[in-house]
């Protein structure tokens, strides 16, 4: 099992940047394939960003790509959320998920609020 905490999260204008970490605690996190997710106001949690473990590859959803980057950290056991080009539609909690063996691990989430 592992958990996780997000942090990061604020308040920002549009265009600006944030960047959001997700600590996780045990000695296995570099086994993990790691998601980043958000959540709107009135709307279901969506898909944002995939990073695997091994090869590291990672995968974005249209409305993130080419400006959002996720990276993670073996040594820290931490994960990353770089987000730029900031857009009022972009205001949601941040979750960050950890997936092995058909298993699911959610953190807490932090808030990011992009003003006009």
């Amino acid at each position: 099992q592992v958990q996780l905490v997000e942090s990061g999260g604020g308040v920002v204008q549009a265009g600006g940047s944030l960047r959001l970490s997700c600590a996780a605690s045990g000695r296995t996190f570099s086994s993990y394939d790691m998601d980043w997710f958000r959540q709107a106001p009135g709307k279901e949690r969506e898909f944002v960003a995939r990073i695997s473990t091994g090869d590291v590859s990672t995968y974005y959803a249209s409305s993130v790509k080419g400006r959002f980057t996720i990276s993670r950290d073996n040594a820290k056991n931490t994960l990353y959320l770089q987000m730029n080009s900031l857009k009022p539609e972009d205001t949601a909690v941040y979750y960050c998920r950890a997936r092995r063996g058909g298993y699911n691990y959610w953190g807490q989430g932090t808030q990011v609020t992009v003003s006009s």
